[in-house]
């Protein structure tokens, strides 16, 4: 009898491969052989087939397709922006450049600029030394155990739905710009847009203020204007269209142009809610008015509600799926209005409402954050936002303690491995089970690997582990495998807060120094085993994809 693990060949040269996909039922440990198990049977085989087109990109990304949030409530007490300035934070987001770094969220729309101190001559630049910047550790410790505290405050406001106004001085601002230039993102700033005239036109005047203060240090940054406008009459009893907040945005272009500094910089918006009922009728009066003034249209999208999710929805097919849904129906009325625009998701994790209490910040939500990243890029977003970087809630990539958490390990790793070329890959399947294994396949990011490598993004949502046979053409040379999983087996290792790479945990060997992310180099034409509940990267170093040279 033959081996199940058949090596398909090459259909033609650098252009089409196929990889056979085997899930086995088995119980977790051992992979049954049907050449060694005299009791193996058909049905204990998931079979998949993997199509994919070598021959060239079908879509390419922004070089920051992954990127990330601060939430504005980080500032709800000036103090706590300072822990911006930690050594061990600004080590954790240098990894993850080039990124976008936008700041803000609820609470940006209740937030007013009021300058405290005289600003400098125009045109004179901000002298700032990222090491005399750093903060001490006596304070960090003070600010991490009161921040503790703060975000008590800011669930209470989250439930009421009532949220106090937030006065914000340059030093915000400073911090903010410190933060970024340092660890080398880019700013995207979210100015508040329920400033509001008495015929409900946005009142621009807090805004100009800002603008002349950033200018006036010469702090190169983009822009936003609010903050899901869907939501305005709950939050704050205002209502907005989207006709008039297009003609908002309008409003800020052409202040925007008004400014020898910012005159082109990015304005980007009006980050609404994934479509549901009058949400979708927002984005289309905005697109009929506003769509000219912004240079990307943003949305956010949570796969479910943070208060009574479950571990099955963060595994569930079917869950993951819904984001296709949402996203071409907001491609589709961005491309009837404006085509050929730009659409990123501006803000977006697993869970809305502050994430998921055990379950957004564990080994677990890693499924959610890279299918969405390989989805997303497939179906034509350009920038994807990850809420939030740091700050209140359970869906942060560092914790209270500053420390990483699953997901920011499985986005350094991403950032390091995945290149912006996304590569057509298909699967067949004659079991619908076989959909809890995901596979994308992207170039290798060039400044890790040599030309021509292809990385397949693959993830395991499974109980039973699967292998993955590739043909010899491709993996003729060495191929390197990034399997992440948790520290713990079976279900309950989904709920913890560590994770290994190959076996080994991940963590800061200091507080300025990331662990060494090597791979385990297979041989050539090796079965890759992608084990029950994880996630890896395989790069096929020697694929020579002609989309990839």
């Amino acid at each position: 009898m033959k081996s199940a693990a058949v090596l398909v060949p090459v259909l033609v040269p650098d252009l089409v491969l196929v990889l056979s996909l085997l899930c086995y039922q088995t119980d977790g440990v051992h992979i049954r052989d049907r050449n060694r198990d005299p009791n193996w049977n058909s049905s204990d085989v998931l079979d998949a087939v993997v199509i994919v087109d070598l021959s060239a990109p079908v879509r390419r990304v922004d070089q920051r397709f992954l990127s990330v949030t601060i939430d504005a409530s980080l500032a709800s007490e000036e103090k706590f922006m300072y822990l911006l300035s930690s050594p061990k934070v600004r080590t954790l987001a240098r990894a993850l450049t080039p990124a976008f770094l936008r700041f803000g969220g609820t609470r940006q729309d209740f937030m007013v600029f009021t300058p405290q101190r005289h600003q400098p001559v125009s045109g004179v630049p901000a002298e700032e030394s990222c090491d005399e910047l750093e903060l001490p550790s006596w304070l960090e410790e003070r600010l991490k155990k009161e921040w503790t505290q703060q975000q008590l405050i800011l669930i209470r406001e989250d439930l009421q739905r009532k949220y106090s106004r937030v006065k914000f001085t340059e030093s915000t601002v400073d911090l903010l710009h410190s933060f970024t230039s340092c660890s080398g993102m880019d700013l995207i700033f979210g100015l508040n847009a329920l400033l509001r005239t008495a015929d409900n036109t946005w009142n621009s005047s807090n805004a100009r203020s800002l603008l002349q203060y950033c200018e006036s240090r010469r702090y190169r940054m983009s822009w936003e204007l609010g903050n899901e406008p869907n939501s305005y009459e709950k939050k704050a009893g205002v209502r907005v269209g989207g006709y008039q907040l297009g003609q908002d945005f309008t409003r800020l272009r052409e202040m925007m142009s008004q400014s020898k500094f910012y005159h082109d910089a990015g304005l980007y918006g009006p980050d609404v809610g994934q479509p549901r009922d009058h949400r979708t009728d927002i984005l289309e009066g905005f697109l009929q008015s506003g769509a000219e003034a912004v240079d990307a249209c943003t949305w956010h999208h949570y796969y479910v509600n943070g208060r009574d999710t479950s571990l099955e929805d963060f595994l569930d097919p079917a869950v993951l799926d819904t984001l296709a849904l949402k996203t071409k129906e907001v491609l589709e009325k961005v491309k009837l209005v404006s085509p050929g625009k730009t659409v990123w998701l501006g803000e977006t994790s697993s869970a809305y409402g502050r994430g998921a209490v055990g379950l957004s910040d564990t080994f677990v939500a890693g499924f959610m954050w890279l299918d969405k990243l390989g989805l997303a890029a497939r179906l034509g977003l350009d920038v994807v936002m990850r809420q939030v970087f740091i700050g209140s809630g359970s869906y942060h990539l560092i914790d209270e303690n500053l420390d990483p958490l699953p997901d920011y390990w499985l986005s350094v790793l991403y950032k390091r491995l995945v290149g912006p070329e996304v590569l057509k890959i298909e699967a067949f399947s004659r079991l619908a089970r076989s959909r809890r294994v995901r596979l994308y396949l992207h170039c290798t990011n060039r400044n890790s690997y040599s030309s021509g490598a292809v990385t397949l993004i693959s993830m395991n949502l499974s109980k039973k582990p699967a292998r993955i046979s590739v043909p010899a053409a491709v993996s003729s040379g060495t191929v390197e495998a990034f399997v992440l999983q948790s520290d713990r087996p079976g279900e309950e290792g989904l709920y913890s807060r560590a994770v290994t790479l190959n076996g080994d945990v991940l963590k800061m060997l200091d507080d300025e120094t990331l662990p060494d992310f090597k791979g385990a180099r297979l041989p050539p034409a090796e079965r890759l085993q992608l084990p029950a509940y994880s996630l890896a990267f395989f790069v096929l170093t020697d694929a020579r994809a002609a989309a990839c040279m």
